[in-house]
């Protein structure tokens, strides 16, 4: 079997989509994308083309040292979102090949069902304590907010209790038996973190998420040693030796992006040395149908797994939303909090080609808000 074609289709709201094709009929989807910068990520695509074109899509681990490796310059986001996609789409190709869901080529399930979380926007205490309240009657056991919005270095007394109050009122309408995660987004300052932490204890979140920047991972080990919430980092790493220090920090839980970080097969290796150090994964998510299936493929298959977010409703998703690109929804028909096990081939869900070539008519150019502070200087997003 060799591969013929790599194509690449650019859908909304803001994902990329990839489709290989082989000389034996067996299509392979993927999802190598940036969020916001879709173009970019597609171009790398066409390049990494060249190589793939006639080569066997089976052998999945030497294309991969080969696409991550054989050019002088290595990693970074865009280089492994590109390589993620591809990834994804062979581990499918192989799957169908094979007749097997990709989990089962990993070493066949380990759980019977995957927990799912659902995000909830809003602003005030009493909007984030309504959509809580909707995702408890939709049978989520847990669901994930933002923090706040932009924060300054040190902000006020007044900002710092905004956050608690949300907080509040989602634990309150959740209830003990349900979890909440709370996601900083690289917004808070190490200071505004170390503030924050301990007054979130009360709460018990299941974890806080980017508690600082990347580039301030260094930091990481003394924002565990502060507080007895637990960290979780990773969507904004992209390979083990990004991993490496981070997860001997201290860290909860890891969160790579199959969609970034490598595919399957690199975030796979995460996993395993996340294990090592005791951590829990929970891969990053909030994109499209074809990284969600390749991240319920890992959730399967990665004993150490803990809680996968997914997409649906998301407030990114509008006008399209997962299930418009899929033939039938069943894969992510969540009961109770959880997915079931796919079992169809590759990874599990079943592409509307005709519904991607026609969004791709369109396509789009979503990019990232661009915030401010009140000075008018720059606030992360």
């Amino acid at each position: 079997m060799k591969i013929t074609s790599l194509e690449t289709f650019l859908v909304a709201p803001r994902w990329l989509f990839l489709r290989i094709a082989t000389d034996e009929g067996i299509i392979g989807w993927g999802e190598p994308v940036v969020e916001g910068r879709a173009e970019t990520v597609q171009a790398a695509v066409q390049e990494l083309a060249d190589y793939l074109v006639g080569e066997d899509p089976l052998r999945i681990e030497h294309h991969w040292q080969i696409l991550t490796k054989g050019g002088f310059y290595r990693g970074g986001p865009v280089l492994s979102s590109a390589v993620a996609g591809i990834d994804q789409a062979l581990w499918d190709i192989a799957g169908k090949a094979y007749d097997v869901p990709v989990h089962q080529l990993l070493g066949g399930h380990v759980r019977d069902r995957v927990r799912v979380y659902s995000w909830i926007g809003g602003d005030s205490p009493a909007d984030v304590a309504e959509l809580a309240q909707a995702q408890v009657e939709a049978g989520f056991t847990a669901v994930k907010m933002n923090g706040s919005a932009q924060m300054g270095p040190i902000d006020t007394p007044a900002q710092t209790q905004a956050v608690i109050d949300r907080v509040v009122a989602v634990r309150e309408v959740l209830g003990d038996e349900r979890d909440v995660a709370v996601d900083f987004h690289g917004r808070m300052s190490t200071a505004m973190s170390r503030r924050l932490l301990p007054l979130l204890e009360p709460l018990q979140p299941m974890f806080v998420e980017e508690p600082v920047l990347p580039e301030h991972s260094r930091n990481l080990r003394s924002l565990v040693e502060s507080t007895s919430v637990p960290l979780a980092v990773g969507e904004r790493l992209y390979s083990r030796a990004d991993f490496h220090d981070v997860l001997a920090s201290g860290i909860a839980v890891a969160q790579p992006d199959p969609s970034h970080a490598g595919g399957i097969s690199e975030v796979r290796r995460i996993a395993a040395l996340a294990e090592v150090h005791g951590v829990a994964m929970a891969p990053h998510c909030p994109l499209g149908p074809i990284a969600l299936a390749a991240n319920l493929q890992l959730a399967f298959s990665i004993p150490n797994f803990l809680i996968q977010e997914q997409s649906l409703g998301i407030h990114y998703n509008q006008g399209n939303d997962l299930l418009d690109y899929l033939i039938d929804p069943e894969p992510f028909r969540f009961i109770g909090g959880h997915a079931a096990r796919p079992v169809g081939p590759g990874l599990g869900i079943e592409i509307d080609e005709g519904a991607v070539r026609r969004a791709a008519e369109t396509g789009h150019r979503w990019r990232n808000p661009v915030w401010h502070h009140r000075d008018g200087s720059f606030a992360e997003w």
